[in-house]
């Protein structure tokens, strides 16, 4: 290893070793993760379209095999993010723990606090959630999966038949609940890890927390509910 490169490890182990780094950490990995959140959804309201193969065409385009190589980096580097996120969370959460063993008394706004009280639990039950879905829709563990064709899932009737299942969209439908608190608070928290702290900010970085967690969780569950409802069939 070049010598040089040596003294830039150890600075970047020690960076990580505190606090302000585990910070970055879910910081960065929080915005790619955000992404794909966002990116998902928007792929996923396709299904309202009026056009019933637009979402099959979508799922088709992702799964060329000419983009095989594309689709898993991407795979790779979302699990990587959801892995280092969940780890430097667990990590603040024990340094907190070993400097203040007892909490202060003190009033928070109740949205904020329980927010805050879910992030540790939510996270892990997000990630669990992540693999039941993807053996759902993806590998087929779940449900049987209808395929138009090779590598040609039909996404669209796959939703409906797995969101008929009430087991099935209940969990989808909680899990959702989860993500929108996980959201609301992890996103004006890492602002605030940016450097973003200034208290006149606070509370607008609050409501535009609050208003992304809520469309992102309705519109998720929009999908499972008109599938309940017969507006999806």
């Amino acid at each position: 290893m070049n010598s040089a490169a040596i003294p830039t490890i150890h600075r970047t182990i020690r960076f990580y070793e505190a606090s302000i780094g585990k910070k970055a950490v879910m910081a960065v990995t929080g915005v790619i993760l955000f992404g794909y959140v966002v990116g998902h959804l928007l792929g996923n309201l396709q299904i309202y379209s009026p056009d019933h193969e637009l979402i099959n065409r979508y799922a088709a385009f992702l799964h060329d095999p000419s983009r095989a190589g594309l689709l898993w980096g991407v795979r790779v580097l979302l699990l990587a993010a959801v892995v280092l996120h969940i780890t430097a969370s667990v990590q603040l959460w024990a340094l907190k723990r070993e400097a203040r063993p007892i909490g202060y008394v003190k009033k928070d706004d109740v949205p904020t606090a329980y927010a805050a009280r879910t992030m540790m639990w939510s996270g892990p039950i997000l990630a669990a959630f992540i693999i039941f879905h993807i053996l759902h829709l993806t590998a087929g563990s779940v449900l049987p999966l209808e395929e138009l064709g090779p590598n040609q899932p039909n996404v669209r009737a796959n939703v409906v038949n797995g969101f008929q299942q009430p087991l099935v969209a209940g969990s989808y439908i909680f899990a959702m609940v989860l993500l929108a608190m996980h959201l609301y608070h992890g996103l004006w928290s890492m602002f605030q890890s940016i450097g973003i702290g200034n208290p006149r900010f606070l509370p607008g970085l609050k409501r535009v927390a609050a208003i992304c967690a809520i469309l992102i969780g309705a519109g998720n569950i929009s999908i499972p509910l008109a599938v309940l409802t017969g507006l999806l069939s």
